[in-house]
């Protein structure tokens, strides 16, 4: 079925609509679990694509995002503009920190901070990463349409604790973005622990994004990213924590970890999650961004080469995802074979439709386009063949008046 009247393959996204409600945005449908390990009730919040159908068998990689009641609009928000051409489309699920933040988020049990008593309950992070991964992870591994493909986000205590599970349990995630993390808590023994834990362990296949907010020290402007590391006060052992950290794992290139480092000169504290989940989810999953669009674009490229674009794509992506998925979403080989119809290049029109079936075998709208190609070609025996198998996935009544009037024509 024609979808598409203006085609950009460059870069494309999909820029989708909500459903027609007093709102103009809904994102994060509330559900919430009850944990044996907290003793406590936890909320989620869970967005599917909007290109899911239910009937489908399609499923998804997954992100999680620690504050998730504060966080999930923005990473929604990134993920509706980048997904397709620079990122896999994704369930995302946000997990509510609003209640015991301090206590499951810090890695370690302080009673002072800073030169002050510390009385507020802390140091349960390894409590907590149980609960995500006994009791979370298979909770919605077992409601939603999601893959063990997954990627944690954190910020603040929350990036201290993504950067605890990446060295305590790295095998549940395969991507990680921490983001201004407080590794300077309990005198740095996170950072400490690393030291001797990224010489052992090999992180091959996984991937942490780390960022660094502008505030390098809260009464002394002199003090820059350029000397940040020559001062020895307090105020400044925030952001030395995470240059330190950081300098650890490029020290450590032989453990494999795929790393990138990133400040923000421009950004505080409070405003640096919104940028460094865009630049980390494009960081992580610069492997999925297309290549060879020149050669897709153009009009000169035969049909081997384009199949041999098609085939290498599909082995990265299982390279990567450790299982096999399409190269391509149906609606790109949809727009391709329709584009190729109007340059009057039907053989690669074929070509595309062809894959949208193999790769789309239970899509009604992958049979209908190819009944298009037939129709465009004069050749209506096999419109009428591919329009009825469309029709036989369906059983809508589009495709039935379609069969129909195709039935009386012959």
């Amino acid at each position: 079925m024609r979808t598409v009247v203006f085609i950009f393959i460059c870069v494309f996204f999909q820029l989708t609509v909500s459903a027609q409600t007093e709102y103009l945005y809904q994102i994060g449908k509330k559900d919430s679990l009850f944990s044996n390990v907290l003793n406590e009730s936890r909320e989620i919040y869970v967005h599917i694509p909007e290109s899911y159908q239910s009937k489908t068998e399609e499923t998804y990689p997954v992100v999680y995002i620690l504050d998730g009641d504060v966080l999930l609009p923005t990473a929604v928000n990134v993920h509706d503009y980048y997904s397709g051409g620079f990122m896999p489309e994704m369930i995302i699920v946000g997990i509510s920190n609003a209640e015991n933040r301090t206590r499951d988020l810090t890695t370690s049990k302080i009673t002072s901070r800073r030169g002050m008593p510390y009385n507020k309950e802390n140091g349960k992070a390894d409590n907590f990463l149980e609960f995500i991964k006994t009791e979370l992870i298979p909770y919605v591994e077992g409601k939603y349409p999601v893959t063990n493909y997954r990627t944690l986000i954190g910020h603040s205590y929350a990036g201290l604790f993504t950067i605890y599970t990446l060295l305590n349990k790295p095998e549940l995630f395969e991507n990680y973005i921490s983001i201004d993390p407080s590794l300077d808590w309990d005198d740095q023994k996170l950072l400490k622990q690393a030291e001797s834990i990224f010489l052992k362990n090999d992180y091959k296949g996984k991937g942490l994004f780390m960022s660094l907010g502008c505030q390098l020290h809260m009464q002394n402007a002199d003090i820059t990213i350029d000397n940040v590391m020559q001062d020895t006060s307090e105020y400044t052992l925030f952001a030395r924590s995470n240059m330190m950290f950081s300098n650890v794992i490029e020290e450590n290139p032989e453990n494999s970890l795929f790393y990138k480092w990133q400040f923000y000169p421009n950004d505080l504290h409070g405003t640096i999650p919104q940028p460094s989940i865009k630049d980390g989810l494009i960081a992580l999953f610069e492997w999925f961004q297309m290549e060879s669009m020149d050669k897709i674009n153009s009009p000169e490229t035969s049909i081997e080469e384009l199949l041999n674009v098609i085939n290498h794509r599909e082995e990265k992506l299982k390279k990567h995802f450790s299982y096999h998925v399409p190269p391509y979403p149906e609606y790109l080989f949809n727009m391709l074979g329709y584009m190729n119809i109007d340059m009057e290049q039907l053989d690669k029109s074929k070509m595309y439709f062809e894959q949208a079936i193999k790769y789309y075998p239970k899509s009604a709208n992958a049979y209908d386009s190819m009944a298009d190609y037939y129709e465009a070609i004069t050749d209506y025996k096999n419109t009428l063949k591919y329009v009825a198998l469309a029709y036989k996935i369906s059983g809508n009544d589009y495709h039935k008046e379609r069969l129909e009037k195709l039935k009386a024509r012959n």
